[in-house]
């Protein structure tokens, strides 16, 4: 009977342990729920660190969310969004970002350049996907390898300002201009590109480009009022996120003076810019949503997905402030939209 009743005891205390081992083993699933693909525990965490908030990038959320659900991404039913803005701060995005990364999101979205270098820097030694939108030089901000096949755990889509159509409405807006003032952040990579692709652009539409660089959004108001005291003909903005962010203190400066200010898209131009050829950042951000999903549901991976790009712009103008600065609306842009409030 002694034998009896040990063998029966061994045998309750090895069930328990299986009960305690199996109940272990579903902890860990729900600690790695992090990951793509289905979840028991519940919907995929797909977290969204956008650097600033101005309507070009407010757009691109817009088109992110859209191209989500058409690909069928519910915030809220299959998918939960924890979106968050780094108001213009390069470290408030750090830390964000390294808090996605240690809560094991499913993905994270960075919105603007500063903003997926963040997530990159977070997440490169991780199995997390970044995915980045609005990002105009991605091999030059060391987010990816190759355009084609970016080699990361990181792809996005790029938005490549048409800038030689830039510069033409420029030149039609302003024949007898000579002048074109640049305000630019030199620690934003796509900046950089930019200005160096206007500058090649400059001779030929007979343009001298004056450029003043800042270090923060601090230094907008000094740095609008260099170009001012330069006595540049007009001023172009890019899709600079410092300067973009605080639009209404370079609109200021320049006004003051009769600058003309030239937007990089169409939220600038409605805000008090002259006109843009303007790219569709709600378009891009749909592209970034749609290759979020298949990121989401294993059928893609991140380093193996393309990067994809909006080069293509629309012509818009705003006939209030060309009315303010006493500039005729050109022949050939007949057909541009006016967007003025």
């Amino acid at each position: 009977m002694k034998n009896i009743g040990k063998r029966i005891l061994a045998a309750a205390l090895f069930s328990v342990l299986a009960v305690s081992l199996t109940a272990c083993g579903s902890g860990g699933q729900a600690a790695s729920s992090g990951k793509t693909g289905s979840s028991a525990s519940g919907p995929l965490r797909v977290g969204v660190i956008q650097f600033a908030p101005h309507p070009s990038l407010d757009n691109c959320y817009k088109g992110f969310i859209a191209g989500l659900e058409e690909a069928g991404y519910k915030d809220g039913e299959n998918i939960r969004i924890d979106f968050q803005n780094a108001q213009g701060e390069a470290s408030t995005a750090d830390l964000l970002a390294k808090n996605m990364v240690t809560s094991q999101y499913s993905l994270i979205l960075g919105i603007a350049t500063p903003a997926a270098m963040s997530v990159y820097g977070a997440a490169k030694d991780t199995d997390i996907p970044v995915v980045f939108s609005a990002v105009s030089d991605p091999l030059a901000a060391g987010i990816v390898t190759s355009l084609e096949a970016p080699g990361t755990n990181c792809t996005g889509t790029s938005d490549v300002l048409n800038l030689e159509a830039q510069m033409k409405m420029i030149r039609a807006f302003l024949p007898n201009a000579k002048t074109i003032g640049i305000l630019y952040t030199t620690s934003e990579p796509n900046s950089i590109s930019q200005l160096g692709a206007f500058k090649e652009l400059a001779p030929e539409y007979g343009f001298e480009i004056v450029e003043v660089g800042i270090a923060a959004a601090a230094e907008v108001q000094s740095g609008a009022a260099a170009l001012v005291s330069k006595k540049v003909d007009c001023i172009n903005n890019f899709t600079d996120n410092n300067v973009v962010n605080n639009l209404s203190t370079l609109l200021h400066e320049a006004g003051a003076a009769n600058i003309p200010v030239f937007g990089s898209e169409v939220e600038q131009v409605k805000n008090g810019c002259v006109a843009s050829e303007s790219i569709d950042y709600i378009a891009l951000g749909r592209q970034t949503g749609e290759m979020a999903a298949k990121i989401l549901s294993g059928e893609a991976e991140a380093s193996a997905l393309p990067v994809r790009s909006i080069s293509d712009s629309t012509p818009v103008y705003n006939s209030a402030v060309c009315r303010q600065l006493n500039i005729a609306l050109p022949p050939s842009y007949g057909s541009a939209e006016d967007v003025a409030q």
